[in-house]
């Protein structure tokens, strides 16, 4: 899963309209990400032709709209490295939410002021992808979603973590940390008023996922400040800042966290525990909520980019977990199992042979994984990224709450590089056949390999190369990542392949749960029956990734309709092409317009199989 943050975390990603904000590295092919004005030049280093007067009057626009969204979205420029705003948290009351959606319709009205005509083939899609995504947005916001700002995984309960995509390297960047503490009680007070105006509005989260929340406020509820999560930055400074400085930084933040956060969390607690929490619903589905039949709907059509309804991604579900039922039994039957397919998913959640002891072995054990997979990649791929990745454990704060593992996108100006983050939470529930496909998925070939290679492509907008992003594209080809291990050799042992079979039955019973909760009223414990019935996953991982989807609604549809259509276009592809297919050259296209919707992304590679055959015939 590639966090949200798909902005950092999700509690600025539903206020400022993105829902996985993909930031990437900038290196030196990158557009400028700071300033209206962009030079356009292209992925050689060559300065480009003169722009007609549409496509200049077009990127003075992106130019203009991205600096706005910074300066509207502090900690999502934060944590894309630009550093203008690090002193001050988003605007999250409902005027400035109101202002923010007015200004996007007349940012919508400018751009179809522009001839789209006149465009050249590349600002066309550009001019696309932005209407798209400014239309999608406004659609959005009529459903009155920015009303439950936090849920069980994040929120503004975890806001102290912004602060580990930060560089603290000087005065001023201690300074401006500090005065994000100072103003982070008035920041707490904005998201209490969204969720009091949720109450009235009935847009909330169940019960079941939102009682999580008071365990992880009590988190920040310490009694000495320089134990609050806040205050971490302080606990290490560079040589270069004297030692009187130090001390008055460290004097400063503790001041701000003992006479600030800390008492504004209590209160917070106190709201969310004797009003929010009872106020939320008793059973589980968007359905529940104001036009949450709609609202679900639209969430199903943002997250795959297609048209389909609920029914029918709920049918395509049920088809793929009956196909991939065939293939587990296969498996089983290569190992020997004599038994039932529950009596298998038994024996690998329990055998201690498919278990490490200790975080620490599970730990290594993700990384030896990580470096068996690194030298295989050329391959299945023509064109490797720069950009490096480590792997990291999640945070223990968060851990118990939290799935498997995740990836964190690098950091914009090139101070940090892309994160594999693994949980090692109870190792003995982390099973050894698992950690293959996983880390195909959240690493390389999957989100850090994409990630990185979209940053590399040269002449793209701003808001394309660090915005919104398109799940089903991304999640989409995570998925299909995994599936590559086939083509790189990486599951001869046949417990790695039903790990595997098990990943991608993880993502078809998503279709099936999560219309089952939004649109057909499944209940909690249904959905998690179903889970365990046709998945070999740990029961602690079902049990998060369903009450992910109960407050997620939508989201998780993307991963399998995405991986879909990229197996179906590699299929139609070798169809056509025979023994012209290059698997190499498909995965080029396929990544070589970054994220896009899979309908442009159909587009492209049926322009490459015409371009293909027209050589063929010239041959």
């Amino acid at each position: 899963m590639y966090v949200p943050s798909r902005l950092f975390f999700r509690f600025q990603s539903l206020i400022s309209r993105s829902l996985s904000i993909i930031a990437l590295l900038s290196l030196t092919a990158c557009v400028p990400l700071i300033g209206f004005a962009q030079q356009s030049v292209s992925a050689t280093g060559a300065v480009a032709a003169p722009q007609s007067s549409a496509a200049q009057t077009l990127n003075t626009l992106f130019a203009a709209e991205w600096d706005y969204r910074m300066r509207e979205n502090p900690t999502q420029a934060s944590a894309l490295g630009d550093r203008r705003f690090n002193d001050r948290w988003d605007d999250i009351s409902l005027a400035a939410i109101k202002r923010r959606h007015e200004h996007d319709m007349e940012a919508l009205a400018r751009l179809k002021a522009i001839d789209r005509a006149a465009l050249p083939a590349p600002d066309k899609l550009n001019y696309d992808l932005f209407k798209k995504d400014y239309e999608t947005a406004a659609e959005e916001y009529k459903f009155q979603w920015y009303l439950v700002p936090l849920n069980q995984r994040e929120g503004i309960q975890t806001s102290d973590q912004l602060a580990d995509l930060l560089r603290f390297e000087t005065v001023k960047d201690y300074e401006d940390w500090i005065a994000r503490l100072r103003s982070f009680p008035a920041y707490l007070d904005q998201a209490s008023m969204l969720m009091r105006e949720g109450i009235k509005a009935k847009m909330l989260l169940p019960k079941v996922v939102m009682q999580r929340v008071p365990a992880q406020l009590d988190k920040q509820l310490v009694a000495d400040a320089a134990s609050s999560p806040f205050y971490k930055p302080f606990k290490h400074f560079p040589k270069s800042i004297p030692a009187s400085e130090q001390e008055r930084l460290a004097r400063e933040a503790q001041a701000a966290i003992t006479s600030g956060v800390i008492p504004a969390f209590k209160r917070f607690k106190d709201f969310f525990v004797d009003e929010y929490l009872p106020a939320s619903f008793d059973q589980v589905g968007i359905w529940q909520a104001p036009q949450g039949n709609e609202m679900y709907a639209f969430f199903a059509r943002r997250h795959t980019t297609t048209n389909l309804t609920p029914q029918e991604i709920h049918e395509i579900g049920l088809a793929e977990v009956k196909r991939i039922s065939a293939e587990m039994q296969a498996v089983m039957n290569k190992v020997g199992f004599k038994g039932t397919r529950q009596e298998f998913f038994n024996y690998l959640r329990t055998d201690p042979r498919f278990f490490y002891k200790t975080p620490e072995e599970l730990y290594a054990a993700y990384q030896a994984t990580a470096k068996t997979i690194d030298p295989r990649l050329v391959k299945v791929f023509k064109t490797l990224p720069r950009t490096p990745y480590g792997v990291e454990a999640i945070p223990a704060n968060i851990a118990p709450d939290t799935t498997t593992a995740y990836y964190q996108q690098p950091a914009a100006d090139g101070s940090r590089a892309g994160t594999y983050y693994v949980n090692l939470y109870k190792p003995e529930a982390r099973p050894k056949w698992e950690m293959m496909a996983l880390s195909l998925h959240e690493s390389v070939p999957g989100h850090h390999l994409q990630i990185a290679r979209a940053m590399e492509l040269g002449d793209i907008p701003n808001f394309r190369r660090y915005g919104d992003s398109y799940t089903a594209f991304v999640e989409g080809w995570g998925l299909y990542a995994e599936s590559l291990g086939e083509d790189m050799n990486l599951y001869e042992d046949p417990y790695a392949k039903f790990g595997q079979l098990t990943y991608e039955m993880w993502r078809a019973v998503r279709l099936v749960i999560d219309t089952g909760i939004h649109s057909l009223h499944w209940d909690r414990q249904r959905a998690i029956n179903f889970f365990m019935e046709n998945a070999a996953k740990q029961e602690l991982d079902v049990v998060n990734e369903v009450d992910r989807y109960i407050a997620w609604p939508g989201q998780a549809l993307a991963y399998k309709i995405g991986e879909l259509k990229i197996k179906e276009l590699r299929a139609r592809s070798a169809k056509e092409l025979g023994a012209r297919f290059d698997l190499r050259e498909f995965h080029d296209v396929v990544l070589g317009s970054g994220a896009v919707p899979l309908d442009i992304l159909e587009r492209n590679v049926d322009e490459w199989i015409s371009a293909k055959k027209r050589t063929q015939g010239n041959d």
